[in-house]
């Protein structure tokens, strides 16, 4: 494609992206459905592009005025991913000249709020929270995030894994943490790679096959993934079971436990029972109360864990929404607690970064429930065989109650976990 054709193709999709009506990556597949005719290599600079802006969108604000033309076209510019010469060829004299100006400013010349880029309901916060670390994690949330894939040990062993991935042109190793884990150079395709569709690998973050691993289902045992979504996090649940026991997929969404069945199919698990319920306390799940070997609750959060893979959320939220989000989070948790039987693990997680959604839930829970004892998540990953497991975790007085990923310490997603055992 011509260099001016794809850069009027990326402002267009940046001015449908800033409406901030539909999450970015459903706007940008919608985007590619009506125009089948771009390439694979076009597809990828106009998405990078996109979240180049959205990751970098104050600063790119700050200095779009300055430019001529569009809103969005200056902004494209500015984000735009891919060699500069090529980006150059699209470019008016004058506009060669503005970006050659927007390219000499310094860093440390710029305000905080250029540097960071992000709103100050969320800055605020991290900052307390991190403290010297809150840079770090600024420039870890700057880039893409990368492709982590979770061997189905119920099919298939990492190392051969690997190797099949090797055979078809993709390098990767092993994940620091996971057992499961590979990491991949690069975002290759792979959905077409036999490996893939005969269901011995699926794309997980590390993380997230953390929060499985901290679960720890048993064979036979009963099992609910109480908020299942994608069920990715339901598959690892089924491998560690060996397909045996039961394993419930619960979720208010039917058309998300539709679009996991042929994740399902693929995975060869025959105990995985999905069930779309109305809300928490659905009749469904009242027959199970006082059942349940192990409950998991990946709760529905701000997902600002996920920044580098989703960074419009941080302009499609505000604190009231996260303080929504932290009462039915609360809510959740209660109702998925009455399924256990004494003796039974209840874990709550969630892939945001806040102490609102994470430790301030799990430290109300054990507050109003006497009947729950906290586990350290260091102690449960210790025994699992996990390297460097304390190194994962922070809180309670060893330093090791919660989990507690960052994308900047542990090159995952954000991520918390607290565990309880029932009395």
């Amino acid at each position: 494609m011509h260099p001016k054709t794809l850069l009027v193709a990326c402002a267009d999709l940046v001015a449908l992206t800033l409406r901030f009506d539909h999450p970015a990556d459903a706007i940008v597949s919608r985007f590619f459905r009506e125009h089948k005719s771009l390439g694979p290599r076009e597809r990828a600079t106009m998405t990078e592009t996109v979240y180049n802006v959205l990751r970098k969108k104050l600063l790119f604000d700050h200095l779009a005025p300055s430019g001529s033309g569009a809103k969005e076209r200056r902004l494209a510019i500015l984000g735009f991913h891919g060699p500069r010469d090529f980006l150059v060829a699209a470019l008016s004299d004058q506009e060669k000249t503005w970006l050659e100006q927007c390219d000499s400013i310094q860093v440390a010349d710029l305000m905080e709020r250029h540097r960071h880029n992000l709103p100050e309901w969320l800055a605020a916060p991290l900052k307390e929270q991190l403290g010297g670390q809150f840079w770090p994690l600024v420039e870890s949330l700057g880039h893409s995030a990368g492709l982590d894939l979770r061997v189905n040990q119920f099919k298939a062993k990492r190392a051969d894994v690997q190797k099949a991935l090797l055979l078809a042109g993709i390098k990767s190793s092993v994940t620091p943490f996971s057992p499961w884990g590979l990491r991949l150079e690069g975002k290759p395709a792979l959905k077409k790679l036999e490996p893939f569709l005969r269901g011995d690998f699926e794309i997980q973050d590390e993380g997230s096959q953390l929060l499985a691993l901290v679960v720890d289902p048993h064979r036979g045992e009963m099992v609910v993934d109480f908020c299942a979504g994608a069920g990715g996090k339901t598959l690892a649940l089924g491998a560690s079971m060996r397909s045996t026991g039961r394993l419930y997929a619960f979720d208010t969404s039917a058309h998300r436990l539709e679009a996991f069945k042929p994740r399902l199919a693929r995975s060869g698990l025959s105990n995985v029972h999905p069930v779309a319920i109305a809300h928490e306390r659905d009749d469904r799940i009242k027959r199970l109360a006082g059942k349940v070997d192990r409950v998991l609750v990946d709760a529905p959060c701000s997902g600002l864990g996920t920044l580098r893979r989703n960074p419009d959320l941080k302009w499609r939220q505000d604190m009231a929404a996260v303080t929504a989000l932290v009462a039915r989070q609360g809510e959740i948790l209660q109702s998925a607690a009455r399924l256990l039987k004494p003796g039974g693990r209840l874990v709550y997680a969630t892939c945001s970064i806040l102490q609102q959604e994470n430790e301030q839930v799990a430290d109300a829970f054990t507050v109003a429930n006497s009947g729950f004892s906290p586990l350290a998540v260091g102690g449960i990953l210790t025994h699992l065989k996990v390297d460097a497991a304390a190194a994962l975790c922070h809180g309670g007085d060893n330093g090791q109650q919660y989990l507690r990923l960052w994308p900047h310490v542990h090159a995952t997603d954000g991520f918390f976990a607290a565990v309880w055992e029932r009395l």
